[in-house]
């Protein structure tokens, strides 16, 4: 058992209060751990209009809408989209390391963990349920890239 992940480490942060505009706060407070990974993380900013119903990210050239009055938001989708906006901003400056951002678990329970491959792998076999699996959110409602 001594593969099983090291929750010690796990980064709490909730689907929901990354949805309700919550990236940068998130963003900021993983900064000290992305260090280790990174020399210069990216900057990230946040688009809110509270007139509008609006919220959206931008890192980099790539801008992520969580919600706006124009998207499907019927099943918690912009939990969704706001999970693979955060991870994908994320794993994009993490192309040069041996280390992705992975989530653990999902919605309010949400988390994210550093990890190797190798890690992941091991993970996977030390940890019978499937649920438990570290996974790369994906922009595919209704799981979102996580194992069911």
């Amino acid at each position: 058992m001594a593969d099983i992940l090291d929750y010690d480490q796990l980064v709490l942060l909730d689907a929901e209060d990354l949805a309700e505009a919550g990236i940068l706060e998130a963003y900021e407070s993983l900064l000290p751990a992305l260090y280790k990974y990174v020399a210069q993380p990216a900057l990230v900013e946040e688009f809110i209009d509270h007139d509008v119903g609006s919220y959206a990210v931008k890192c980099g050239t790539k801008e992520f809408i969580i919600y706006s009055p124009h998207l499907e938001d019927q099943g918690g989708e912009s939990w969704g989209r706001a999970t693979v906006a955060f991870f994908t901003i994320i794993n994009e400056q993490l192309a040069h390391s041996p280390y992705r951002f992975y989530a653990i678990n999902g919605g309010n329970d949400l988390g994210g963990m550093f990890l190797t491959p190798a890690q992941v792998e091991a993970a996977r076999k030390s940890l019978p349920k499937r649920t438990d699996w570290p996974y790369f959110p994906k922009d595919e409602p209704e799981w979102y890239g996580a194992y069911h």
